[in-house]
């Protein structure tokens, strides 16, 4: 039996002319050629959003968060929503880096160090929403236990406070496990660089890397630790998040399913975030035989099965409410259904639930042009999800008299349009610095790198 015989039933990875050479080419040649028109006119759309958003904050700073339609009862509404969101986003970096690499599933090699990177962004984007909701920035520190003259100290029993330490835990581990993964890919480059500020800065990040084997050794078990640190990380972090709500006492949020459903629905978006940027990275910089359809493929099924699995949430939480007996509770489902914000839950249901189903049939699954715009309504359902649980369980409080409507204005708008803009921005100036592509991962799963050990016995391998 040959060593490599699991894989041979499967769909290649990567096309069997591509060789070693022509990967490092491919990889580097971003970095290494000056950018062409179709990136640059994505960088000005990009850092247009992004400087549309900075004037939106800028206004919010001088003249405080009054600019925004936050009211009573809604006090959480677009930062909140925006902040979930984007740590939702983050999930697949880790997932796909940490838990793929222990269960050994070569195929996520193309896409890791991308999903990694994103990780990174979209959680930097996402810590911008905190900071600016309290509506004075410039005490953040505050959150941090650090002793002070004037004796005040977080308070550790809020949700809040345990997303500080969750979210920078989950940052810190993250930067360290995409760092690490860069060093083999630092050393090839800077053999590849001539002499200049280029060469030494890659000498430095290489770490002295010298492609031995015990540097292999070494790496791999680094690399080994890490991905079990981070696993357990894609599980907690979103799970303290979504203690925001669940722990509170507001109808729609008081509940035990949301650790899971908000796990899943972070892994959800998060694929459906990477996938679309793929699609585009994958035409602009000429890696379709690196990056394949089989790739999409199989991010496809993960997105159907994780859609699925919201779907089934969303299901239980009006059965709980109706089972409870509580009428505060019924009360809040049904208006997230019938109410004056159903255009939003349609919205997130069909975006969620229903589209995705399509990726049942092979056809639609392998078809880029359909999955593109499939990928990009779950980005859509996914912020309406965070946005229906949060603003419809408030608008309407307890009591008729104290009920009221959120209106976003201009400047929440536009500061949702500017964190999308920072987000690429830095997507798209890291696909012209690094190697979007792991170059050491994907030469190991190329046709013929793996060696193979046959042994013929009466005919039989």
């Amino acid at each position: 039996m040959s060593f490599d015989s699991t894989y041979t039933k499967e769909l290649p990875l990567v096309e069997s002319k591509t060789s070693f050479s022509e990967i490092d080419n491919v990889i580097a040649a971003p970095m290494e050629s000056k950018p062409g028109k179709t990136w640059f006119l994505l960088l000005a759309l990009s850092v247009t959003m992004l400087l549309f958003g900075a004037v939106c904050l800028g206004l919010t700073f001088w003249f405080g968060i009054g600019l925004w339609g936050n009211n009573q009862p809604v006090g959480w509404a677009f930062d909140i929503t925006n902040f979930v969101f984007w740590i939702g986003i983050g999930h697949a970096g880790t997932l796909i880096s940490a838990i793929l690499f222990l269960l050994r599933q070569r195929w996520r090699t193309a896409i890791a160090r991308f999903a990694e990177a994103m990780t990174i962004f979209a959680v930097m984007t996402a810590g911008i929403f905190p900071l600016i909701h309290v509506g004075r920035p410039w005490l953040a520190g505050y959150l941090l236990p650090y002793p002070n003259q004037n004796n005040v100290w977080p308070n550790f029993y809020s949700p809040l406070m345990w997303d500080v330490f969750a979210v920078s835990t989950y940052l810190t581990v993250s930067f360290v496990f995409w760092y690490i993964g860069l060093v083999p890919d630092f050393a090839t480059l800077r053999d590849r660089t001539k002499a200049g500020i280029k060469k030494a800065l890659f000498t430095i990040l290489s770490l002295g890397w010298r492609n031995s084997n015990r540097h292999w050794q070494h790496y791999e078990r680094t690399y080994l630790i890490l991905a079990g640190l981070s696993t357990p990380l894609v599980l907690s972090v979103h799970t303290i998040v979504s203690f925001d709500f669940a722990v509170s006492v507001i109808p729609g949020w008081h509940t035990t399913i949301f650790p899971p459903y908000f796990v899943a629905g972070a892994v959800f978006s998060g694929f459906g975030m990477v996938s679309t940027v793929l699609i585009f990275v994958r035409k602009v910089f000429h890696m379709e035989h690196i990056i394949t359809v089989n790739h999409l493929e199989k991010m496809n099924k993960i997105l159907l099965a994780t859609g699925s699995i919201v779907g089934y949430a969303y299901a239980m939480e009006f059965f709980i409410a109706w089972y409870s007996g509580n009428p505060f509770e019924m009360f809040v489902f049904i208006n997230r259904a019938f109410g004056p914000y159903a255009w939003a839950y349609w919205t997130m249901i069909s975006c969620n639930v229903i589209f995705p189903q399509l990726f049942w049939f092979k056809k639609i699954r392998r078809a880029i042009p359909v999955t593109l715009v499939i990928v990009i309504l779950v980005n859509v359902g996914m912020w309406f999800e965070r946005f229906v649980i949060i603003v419809t369980s408030l608008h309407r409080d307890f009591l008729p008299s104290s009920w009221g409507m959120f209106v976003p204005t201009l400047y929440d708008t536009g500061i949702l349009i500017g964190s999308f803009g920072l987000f690429f921005t830095l997507v798209l100036l890291f696909a012209r610095t690094l190697p979007v592509i792991s170059i050491a991962e994907i030469k190991a799963v190329v046709p013929g790198a793996q060696p193979t050990h046959k042994h013929h016995t009466n005919g039989q391998h």
